[in-house]
């Protein structure tokens, strides 16, 4: 299947000057990264907010408050 991708010129510039490099072809290249990238596991699309040691379990954070949601997650550096 042909495409069009668009990349910054200077990453086109590295793709292009690796694959002639290594005797290859720039679209052997940009495959075997795409491949890479797609056998790796998907970071998971949930995360949990931290507890902050509450025994309980329970989520001392108010969700309805975006500042102290981002604050969490600041604190735990899950952003």
């Amino acid at each position: 299947m042909r495409t069009t991708v668009n990349l910054p010129d200077s990453l086109a510039e590295a793709v292009k000057a690796r694959a002639a490099a290594e005797g290859r072809t720039v679209t052997s290249l940009i495959e075997e990264g795409l491949r890479l990238v797609m056998a790796s596991t998907p970071p998971s699309a949930t995360r949990e907010l931290p507890a902050f040691g509450d025994p309980g379990g329970r989520f001392l954070v108010d969700i309805t408050d975006r500042d102290a949601v981002w604050a969490a997650l600041d604190a735990d550096g899950l952003r």
